[in-house]
């Protein structure tokens, strides 16, 4: 089996008015992605996303170029089943060679950002293509999973103090949810806002359900404190992205001063940047994004740096179909996770592009059975919605 053709689409899919939803980003009136599809020789076909900003707010013309016009000639020809040494290759580029015989990596200069991106969609479509070779479905051949189905939160949570309790019982009455995720931070301004809106959101779900709350890394550390200090008493699950990841130090300052764990993670690309904020101390909870952080394969060594730190693994899952199902497939493999991410927002590039329903029931989700990601993607919509190179 070798792969014989690969391509990637810019697709973007509108958000009707009516479920577009305003927060630190803007508004959010469309949702976007780079899709990739990779074919065999013996005709099955693998599908990856790969993600340079958030989900609904990026532009993907130049990650897609690059999975078209460069990453993509590279793979033509090689056996797909050959996904950890594809992703070195891809990772140290010319010195791919050295860096295999010598056991240690030598990336090029540019190892981050758009090149993880690429990496993680190829990667991602690879486990694909494997787990259909195999008929097997994905976290089975990354060692079993934990449980057929497993605890979800609902991640949304953008309303006003006087909306917010409302906004957030919809989602507990919609899928059963035990756990909800809030965004506060820069769209309310100061950190009072937010703490406000975070009582206002405890005093209506009650105790008995988790509340996590997510910053996208708009505080300083200075506000990060004093918005933690001002929601002590709410017993919040998690207090995500506080700070700019590029202040790890500033991150570590935080945990240290509060009793509220801290998650981060989804800007973050590769082991080694997670080793770094294990090491730090910086964290409780890792997260993650399969399109972002080195696909598949780079999550789950995530997960084991976790593990081997005594943290928790929480992907960021506010993505596409195939990032989405990387994560469930992930989140059933690996020891250290202990919740799957799920959009409550208007999220067309899960439910729209992919043939099977993806929801949530009594607070939890299936992990699919079915070979390789378990998805089925809709190719016209994708072609539909698909923008010109």
């Amino acid at each position: 089996m070798r792969i014989s053709s690969v391509h990637a689409w810019w697709v973007q899919i509108p958000i009707t008015e009516d479920r577009q939803h305003v927060s630190d980003f803007g508004r959010m009136k469309t949702f976007d992605a780079a899709i990739l599809k990779v074919e065999t020789d013996n005709g099955i076909v693998g599908w990856g996303e790969g993600k340079n900003a958030a989900g609904s707010a990026g532009h993907y013309g130049s990650l897609v170029h690059l999975l078209n016009n460069e990453f993509g000639p590279k793979i033509i020809g090689r056996d797909p089943a050959d996904v950890t040494f594809i992703w070195e290759e891809l990772y140290n580029g010319v010195r791919a060679e050295k860096s295999a015989l010598a056991g240690h990596a030598m990336p090029e200069l540019a190892r981050r950002g758009l090149t993880v991106a690429a990496i993680s969609a190829v990667d991602i479509a690879l486990w694909d293509i494997l787990g259909k070779a195999r008929g097997e479905p994905v976290w089975k051949l990354l060692g079993g999973r934990k449980a057929d189905r497993l605890p979800a939160y609902a991640s949304g949570g953008w309303a006003s103090e006087d909306k917010i309790g409302d906004q957030l019982l919809s989602y507990i009455e919609e899928g059963g949810f035990k756990a909800v995720k809030m965004r506060v931070g820069a769209m309310d301004g100061p950190p009072h806002v937010s703490a406000a809106r975070v009582k206002a959101a405890r005093a209506a779900v009650g105790p008995d359900v988790d509340i996590m709350v997510d910053a996208h890394g708009t505080y300083t550390v200075s506000d990060a404190k004093r918005f933690a200090y001002q929601v002590a008493d709410c017993d919040l699950a998690w207090l995500e992205e506080p700070i700019i990841a590029d202040d790890k130090p500033g991150i570590a300052e935080l945990r240290s001063a509060t009793h509220i764990p801290i998650a981060t993670g989804e800007c973050e690309a590769t082991r080694y940047a997670f080793r770094d904020i294990a090491v730090r101390r910086a964290a409780d909870i890792l997260q993650p994004d399969p399109a972002f952080c080195g696909g598949i394969s780079e999550a789950m060594r995530i997960g084991s740096l976790a593990s081997a730190f005594n943290l928790r693994l929480a992907p960021h899952l506010w993505a596409g179909a195939p990032c989405f199902f990387s994560g469930l497939h992930i989140c059933a493999a690996s020891p250290a996770s202990f919740t799957v991410e799920y959009s409550l927002g208007a999220n067309p590039m899960i439910h729209d592009i992919v043939h099977e329903d993806v929801k949530v029931v009594d607070g939890k989700i299936a992990i699919p059975d079915a070979p390789g990601l378990g998805l089925t993607m809709n190719e016209e919509m994708i072609k539909a919605h698909a923008i010109a190179e």
